[in-house]
């Protein structure tokens, strides 16, 4: 892959995107303004709404970098509607990999970030910069892991669950679909499915959610 498409332009982490895209010498061609949003990216890169992608950048492979893991799931559904077929997957240069990692089509991984070995991650992950992935990890569908956050050996996330900034999750520990783990939180103990957890250690504070943001992945 040397050319990508950004669908949707609004998300503040693109500036993180451009600068992996940029190491690891792939060119985003456009940004698809799916909302009314003033665009992040830089202003040499042109944008267009959706129904102005020609046929030719619909055949590129398409990134979505929004953090929010039911936003994501959307937009991806919107892209697919539109003709896009391939799933860019972008990987920053400075991350160190194992040889047996399983990263999902679609996902983002930001700069800094370290994986253990044996991992497997489902489709459309996004792993902010500077996070510690431990040995043989299990992650969903559409997860979201923030900057800095730390997940031990043998953890298992469900779909659509979001780890806050800075967060440890011990070894072992199961966390079910669409919970929010909060920034700074270690979790000692298996978190339910749609929980909010904050603190050390991390306790539920709220139950059926929804999913981060109140939007659940499906």
């Amino acid at each position: 892959m040397t050319r990508l498409v950004v669908y949707g332009v609004g998300s503040p982490i693109l500036g993180d995107v451009e600068e992996s895209a940029y190491r690891a010498g792939i060119t985003i061609v456009l940004g698809v303004r799916n909302v009314a949003e003033p665009s992040r990216l830089s202003s040499e890169i042109p944008t267009c709404a959706p129904e102005e992608v020609s046929e030719e950048l619909r055949d590129l492979p398409f990134l979505v970098p929004l953090f929010t893991p039911g936003h994501r799931q959307w937009v991806v559904g919107e892209a697919l509607s539109r003709g896009f077929v391939r799933h860019a997957t972008l990987i920053d240069p400075t991350v160190i990999q194992p040889r047996d990692l399983e990263l999902g089509e679609g996902s983002y991984v930001n700069a800094g970030s370290v994986f253990g070995a044996g991992g497997r991650f489902g489709v459309f992950a996004f792993v902010n910069r500077g996070a510690t992935i431990g040995h043989h990890v299990d992650v969903g569908r559409y997860v979201s892991i923030g900057p800095g956050a730390t997940l031990a050996g043998g953890v298992r996330l469900g779909d659509g669950v979001v780890v806050g900034a800075g967060a440890v999750v011990l070894p072992g520990i199961a966390v079910g679909a669409n919970a929010v783990i909060g920034a700074g939180a270690v979790v000692t103990r298996n978190v339910g499915p749609e929980c909010l957890v904050l603190g050390n250690p991390a306790r539920v504070v709220r139950q059926d959610i929804g999913g981060h943001k109140g939007v659940r992945v499906r």
